[in-house]
């Protein structure tokens, strides 16, 4: 069986599925609010370790179940997660996880290669197998919250570069699942602005007044984008004021959001590294909701 194994698992987030399960009901409980009650069709969600971001990916993929509570059952069938990520430059290849399976805590998910396929037939995309498929953190820290809430579901998974080609991926997986009477879901990961001098952007030097440069204009900039969802202005965003590591994820997942219907958006919730750490460099994070 070709797996694409776990190597951030007792890092980046925990490694046992007893752990796994106990942070994300802890999830469940914090932010702005308890989940979000509405018909999802996908969203935008950040990838640093649980202890930063967790809280804000987990409401996100768990509100796509469209409903409020924090049980894990749904009436719903969703046949497959679309995810979108991968750090890459305006000029890198594309490419998606052709079979197999992928690991977490909770099991494994299976890679839709009946979809993957027919995606690759309308789109030029890298193939890679499980066993060359990059180490993503963009990608598996989203896996146990998918697997967690959708233990049924298969698996898309695609990096997407920063280039006017992400929103053509989205429209394009789009059509080629309702060819197949695929019941989708959409999720794009991307973290904000990087700051600080660990990461070489310091245009507002350090201290508070950076960091609320940072929550309430470089990043409120790019959330605005996302949620206007307009892949041109992610994509310029993305590229120009460093606001977005993976504004291609963004952009397709603004793509397909719209080409299932979406006409809407809502913040589930922000925060940065900084809350939970200090420090001169510092991370946001945003978690978007389409409906």
């Amino acid at each position: 069986m070709d797996i694409k194994k776990m190597t951030l698992a007792g890092s980046w987030y925990p490694a046992g599925a007893k752990e796994c399960e106990s942070s994300i009901q802890g999830f469940l409980k914090e932010g702005q609010g308890s989940l979000q009650n509405g018909s999802f069709l996908g969203g935008i969600v950040p990838h640093a370790g649980w202890h930063y971001s967790g809280s804000i990916a987990c409401r996100v993929i768990a509100s796509l179940r469209s409903e409020e509570s924090s049980d894990k059952t749904s009436d719903e069938k969703i046949d497959t997660i679309i995810l979108f990520g991968a750090h890459m430059h305006k000029q890198s290849e594309p490419f998606i996880l052709t079979h197999g399976f992928v690991e977490t805590p909770f099991g494994d998910i299976e890679v839709d290669k009946d979809l993957t396929d027919k995606i690759c037939d309308g789109i030029s995309l890298r193939r890679r197998s499980p066993k060359k498929f990059p180490d993503e953190n963009t990608f598996e820290l989203q896996f146990p919250f998918i697997k967690y809430f959708y233990p049924d579901s298969k698996i898309v998974v695609c990096g997407v570069a920063p280039s006017f080609f992400a929103p053509v991926i989205g429209s394009t997986v789009v059509e080629e699942a309702k060819k197949m009477s695929r019941n989708i879901k959409i999720v794009g990961s991307t973290d904000m602005t990087h700051y600080g001098p660990d990461f070489g952007f310091t245009p507002e030097g350090t201290g508070e007044k950076a960091v609320q440069w940072v929550k309430n204009e470089n990043d409120r900039d790019a959330i605005k984008a996302m949620m206007e969802m307009d892949e041109s202005k992610i994509i310029a965003q993305g590229l120009e004021n460093k606001n977005m590591c993976c504004a291609g994820a963004a952009a397709a997942t603004a793509s397909a959001c719209k080409k299932l219907g979406a006409v809407k958006s809502i913040e589930l919730d922000y925060a940065t590294s900084f809350d939970k750490s200090g420090g001169e460099s510092f991370v946001g994070y945003s978690g978007i909701l389409y409906s």
